[in-house]
């Protein structure tokens, strides 16, 4: 278990980030629209960025709006004119990409992707953002930003579904890719707040993964998270 010590615990980051090396995937959960989500995912982009290294980030964005991302990155347009889903946006999301665009035109290695899928495609979304990341898989290291049940890499579903509909980490692992998955749950939104990481060993994060993800699915609670994720964020009253 790692606590955090300060605005972000190098600690943590560095646990995260040892993992990202060339071909690798990371699928960070979050709790949609909550900030702070989304402010750790940027501070181990920040932070690995620091290295002079490369990056790869995938945003839960439709592929269709990728030309008007590609132009704010490149010239510093208006993030704002950017369609993100009602239940995703959020001023601190897109905060977050104009300054990641302001950095990679400072010379940052960074290259953002949007993989949502669109209605249109006839794909389903967790289909279309698999196939979305194996495109980008490279040299650079691609860590991604989505709802925390797309970080599950598997999931006991009841057999009384007659048509199972895999999240994208867990079609990712049905095709043999090898990635690390790190949901961040947050118990109580209503308070100050501190986070630990809890890796999968720890016995915790059976009842918590049940309570706060298997419960809102057609799935049996797990006994084990050793192939479902590689940890989670906890997020948490002081």
């Amino acid at each position: 278990m790692f606590f955090s010590t300060g605005a972000y615990s190098v600690e943590i980051q560095n646990q995260i980030l040892k993992n990202l090396e060339p071909h690798s995937i990371t699928i960070m959960g979050e709790t949609h629209r909550q900030p702070g989500s989304i402010q750790f995912f940027q501070s181990l982009i920040t932070k690995y960025l620091q290295q002079k290294r490369c990056l790869t980030v995938a945003l839960e964005i439709a592929s269709s709006q990728q030309f008007i991302i590609d132009k704010i990155m490149q010239s510093g347009g208006n993030v704002e004119d950017i369609q993100i889903a009602p239940m995703i946006d959020h001023p601190a999301y897109r905060a977050m990409i104009a300054d990641l665009a302001k950095i990679s035109r400072n010379g940052a290695c960074v290259k953002l992707i949007a993989i949502d899928g669109n209605i249109e495609s006839g794909v389903g979304r967790d289909e279309w953002m698999a196939k979305e990341i194996l495109q980008h898989v490279g040299l650079n290291p691609l860590i991604a930003l989505l709802g925390n049940l797309h970080a599950l890499k598997k999931i006991d579903w009841n057999k009384s579904i007659s048509k199972v509909s895999p999240f994208v980490a867990e079609i990712l692992v049905s095709q043999s890719h090898q990635i690390r998955t790190y949901p961040q749950i947050w118990i109580d939104k209503a308070c100050n707040i501190n986070y630990r990481l809890i890796t999968s060993d720890e016995a915790e994060i059976i009842e918590i993964i049940n309570k706060e993800l298997i419960s809102l699915l057609n799935a049996s609670e797990i006994k084990t998270v050793n192939n479902i994720v590689d940890g989670i964020i906890l997020w948490e009253c002081e």
